[in-house]
């Protein structure tokens, strides 16, 4: 019976569908985190009586058909790439992305790889670097005789020495943005590889058309809804069930025609 097989697809698509709930609850609380989507499609049908086929001689035309479908698949895990909420913690080096774009960062590869957590930390010269010392670009150098540091909305980052009033321009911070975000390739530790889906990046200064600001002293939280999350699960929860339960059914009626003498 095909029932057997279409079930067993229901039951694999629900299983990576919880999965992806998993991760995103379980990323609740990361920096600058985008939740994901499982998205399905249906399968080959198979064509018992196709439609529009002609029914008689007079050239009468079948109007409906037979067609049995063969099941579920996952189609895409699809990003979410809503702005997350933003949180104060007034320390300076924590940057904020409030609208599009994403931090560029240089990898130890040489690579380029973009993210939206802005929790950054100096380096033992002064450089501007993420949780796992990896520089921003383009590189600023914080001089160790500043005693106060203003990154303006603009991403120009400002510091103060030690006996001066004037504050001095240590440097620009930058932004980049993608036709297609949602193409951008997870790579873990909050950062994202360009891909041919995602296009080539576009930089600008933040501020500028099409790119978001920069809010000194706050973190982009998690756009996972835990509440929306758990409403899924649930969901997800019952559709495995529905599907382990045709499985049974027609295992049931197998075993009851088997029977039959």
């Amino acid at each position: 019976m095909r029932s057997l097989a279409i079930g067993a697809t229901g039951m694999i698509a629900q299983q990576l569908n919880v999965e992806t709930i998993s991760n995103n609850i379980a990323n609740a609380t990361t920096t600058g985190f985008k939740k994901q989507r499982a998205e399905f499609q249906d399968l080959l049908y198979q064509n018992f009586r196709r439609i529009g086929s002609t029914s008689s001689d007079a050239g009468t035309i079948v109007p409906t058909g037979v067609q049995v479908g063969a099941g579920v698949r996952v189609a895409a895990v699809a990003r979410v790439l809503e702005q997350g909420n933003l949180t104060v913690t007034d320390n300076k080096l924590d940057l904020a992305v409030n609208g599009s774009g994403y931090f560029q960062v240089t990898l130890p590869s040489g690579d380029t790889a973009y993210t939206r957590a802005g929790n950054f930390k100096l380096s033992p010269e002064g450089i501007i670097v993420t949780a796992d010392g990896y520089p921003v670009q383009p590189n600023i150098t914080i001089p160790a005789e500043a005693v106060d540091v203003a990154i303006n909305p603009s991403g120009e980052v400002l510091v103060k020495l030690d006996g001066q009033v004037q504050s001095q321009n240590a440097g620009q911070l930058q932004l980049a943005t993608f036709a297609n975000a949602a193409g951008l390739e997870a790579v873990g530790d909050n950062l994202f590889l360009q891909t041919p889906a995602s296009g080539q990046a576009v930089t600008g200064n933040p501020g500028n058309p099409g790119f978001g600001r920069v809010t000194q002293g706050a973190l982009e939280t998690s756009n996972v809804n835990i509440v929306q999350e758990i409403t899924t699960l649930i969901s997800a929860q019952r559709a495995y069930e529905m599907n382990s339960k045709i499985i049974k059914t027609t295992d049931e009626m197998m075993q009851q025609a088997g029977q039959m003498r």
